[in-house]
């Protein structure tokens, strides 16, 4: 654990060590520790459909995981078996969880919105054995059973339906005295699939370590979390890494009580309420949803707020953001940076560095992070090259289920090679420039899509912002922006021409949208980034109409 009291982050990072014991065990370690030691401590805070809330002590949630634990055993559900989990933020979803750590199986958190051919693959391709869900759920898994020879059980937690069990009612009949499993660091405990943005999704297995991988990089852009009084809330769904390891897991290892809700939409408006009307003190907050919350007016004046921290990772904010979130939250967003094979080993932290704009932060404590080329070769400051990551780390996945080709071209030597290109300064700080295939090359320079988001956020018709590149005969490819505007402003050459040169006269001249395109929406993943190949692709078909 870092230190709670501000100190330099040199300090902080030359004196981190890691403690990873031979044996260990997240379901025991999140749950079982603090029943033992509080057990009426506050683990969660559930607000339902309806607004009601539900709040559950630690020694509840250990009693409902050994329920559950011994009730998958009843399925025949041993070590080693793989566990969906196809709910929203929820109490079943996060005892299913512990109780398939401590049962010695492989959790796979799906997401609830996903579709049937995403669950087919992914539940296919795991060899699940069992799901947990709720009625639309099973809605879904229904017509797709046939095709799954390795699933057995499907428990819905809002009642049976044709072909599940009732899980409360199931649960009714276990003991609530459970052995967990005595697991190694080292043993396999979840799945995490990609967003599969581009190809089919790869499963990230994830060892028991991964929560342990996590802590100094969560407590970092936490502003060295956890203090007395803290209390988390994310929207993002507990399927991603970013919601289950970035929030859930962390808080509960540090006895944190945990907001739990699904927004039906997710609206600025309605954040900001939670925000207020629970207590938060912590929260990670996407960019999309920081970018949907920046559209509210006057929120300063129209909540009271707490919070004392504020994360965010994913895309790289830029200053107007930044800006934005001192204005309205009081405090600095602290960035961070991982990916769902390697997470949470860059970030930022306003309490220990100064933030500079344009930067994610430098490396967490304990992870080794470099710019390195194609060759795994280290490069020097100041160069652009792939953002990598040395191994060993404990954070790091250990391997794509059943896909070992794939795991090989994922390290150049023991660097782990992220995909996304950076830059990093003298100081150790990072500059994240974009995926490999984002970044644009226009005239001999290569040019990053982010910054020139940023600029045209800055601008009073701008809601959102996308950039890509385009080909071009002439300058390899040119700058092309996908606009999404505020409402009362309206799309037009005029204001094309107004946003060229907010970014000519700005940002760079070689850097404005040499093309501007309004759409209603931009392409998303399920985890809310912008869907780049999907834009390159609309904007092809765009310029041959």
């Amino acid at each position: 654990m870092l230190p709670t009291t501000p100190q330099p982050y040199e300090d902080i990072a030359s004196g981190f060590r890691w403690d990873i014991p031979e044996h260990y065990n997240i379901g025991v370690d999140v749950c079982d520790k603090w029943a033992e030691r509080e057990p009426q401590r506050l683990a969660l805070v559930h607000i339902a459909r309806d607004g009601s809330v539900r709040e559950y002590s630690f020694g509840e949630m250990r009693a409902l995981s050994n329920r559950m634990a011994n009730l998958l055993q009843t399925h025949g559900a041993q070590r080693g078996e793989r566990i969906g989990i196809l709910l929203p933020q929820a109490p079943e979803t996060v005892f299913s969880h512990v109780a398939a750590y401590k049962s010695g199986c492989i959790a796979i958190p799906l997401f609830a919105l996903f579709g049937v051919e995403a669950l087919e693959y992914r539940l296919h391709n795991s060899g699940a054995k069992v799901v947990v869900t709720n009625t639309e759920g099973a809605a879904k898994l229904a017509g797709i059973r046939d095709r799954l020879p390795e699933l057995k059980t499907v428990f819905t937690i809002d009642g049976a339906q044709p072909g599940t069990v009732d899980l409360h009612a199931a649960l009714a009949g276990q003991s609530e005295s459970f052995t967990p499993v005595a697991t190694r660091a080292d043993d396999p405990a979840v799945i995490i699939y990609t967003s599969g943005t581009t190809g089919q999704p790869k499963g990230a297995l994830h060892a028991h370590r991964v929560l342990l991988g996590h802590l100094p990089g969560v407590e970092m852009s936490h502003n060295l979390f956890p203090l007395e009084g803290d209390r988390i809330w994310t929207p993002a769904d507990w399927a991603w890494i970013g919601g289950l390891l970035d929030v859930l897991l962390p808080a509960w290892h540090h006895g944190v009580a945990v907001v739990a809700h699904r927004f039906e939409k997710f609206t600025g408006e309605a954040a900001f309420q939670l925000l207020q009307d629970h207590g938060v003190r912590n929260c990670f907050l996407p960019p999309t949803a920081l970018k949907m919350m920046r559209t509210v007016a006057d929120p300063e004046q129209r909540w009271k707020l707490n919070l004392r921290s504020v994360a965010s990772g994913g895309e790289s904010l830029g200053a107007e953001l930044l800006d934005w979130g001192r204005k309205t939250f009081g405090l600095t967003i602290n960035e961070f940076y991982g990916q769902t094979e390697c997470n949470m080993t860059v970030s930022s932290n306003a309490a220990v560095m100064p933030c500079r704009p344009g930067s994610i932060g430098r490396a967490a404590p304990g992870h080794r992070v470099a710019i390195v080329d194609d060759q795994g070769q280290p490069l020097p400051d100041g160069a652009q090259g792939n953002i990598a990551v040395l191994r060993p780390d404990p954070v790091m996945f250990l391997q794509y289920w059943n896909n070992p080709e794939a795991t090989a071209a994922k390290f150049a030597g023991d660097w782990l090679l992220t995909g996304d290109t950076g830059v990093r300064d003298e100081d150790g700080y990072i500059r994240f420039v974009g995926r490999d295939d984002d970044v644009i090359t226009s005239a001999g320079y290569r040019i990053g899509p982010g910054e020139i988001e940023d600029n045209l956020l800055q601008h009073p018709a701008v809601k959102m912002a996308a950039v890509v590149g385009a080909p071009d005969d002439e300058r390899t490819e040119i700058v092309v922006a996908i606009v999404v505007l505020n409402d009362g402003h309206a799309a037009g050459e005029t204001l094309k021409r107004e946003l060229q040169q907010h970014v000519k006269t700005q940002l760079a001249a070689h850097e404005y949208p040499r093309e501007v395109y309004f759409v209603e929406e931009l392409p998303m993943t399920t985890t809310g980034k912008v869907i780049r190949r999907q834009l390159r692709d609309m904007v092809a078909g765009w310029r041959k109409a």
